[in-house]
């Protein structure tokens, strides 16, 4: 395997006693620096920061739909948000420089 190269599984499917759960990948473009940063601090509730304008979470149902919602306070006409929502499993191949993932429930106070 390439030196640069590292592979990475996930799966969203339901386990016994544990709820569904959502791979989500947020990318965005905003203008705004003031709104970036207030952005990027609200994503980090939900998951983690894998390049400067991309997140990504395994979230539940719920987290998932709270997410949409309040995301759109953070887009104007001129910016662009795209959220990307996966379910089952899922393959993820990296190169370059990687950043440390854990696979942690996320919980917001």
């Amino acid at each position: 395997m390439n030196q640069f190269r590292k592979e990475y599984f996930f799966t969203t499917i339901e386990e016994e006693n544990h709820e569904k759960k959502i791979y989500v990948l947020v990318i965005y473009d905003i203008i705004d620096d003031r709104k970036r940063v207030k952005l990027s601090k609200f994503l980090r509730g939900y998951g983690f920061r894998i390049q400067k304008s991309a997140f990504e979470a395994i979230i539940t149902e719920k987290l998932y739909h709270k997410l949409v919602k309040e995301i759109s306070k953070f887009a104007s006409e001129e910016d662009s948000i795209r959220i990307y929502k996966i379910h089952g499993k899922g393959q993820i191949t990296c190169y370059g420089k990687q950043e440390t993932l854990e696979d942690n429930d996320v919980i917001i106070i």
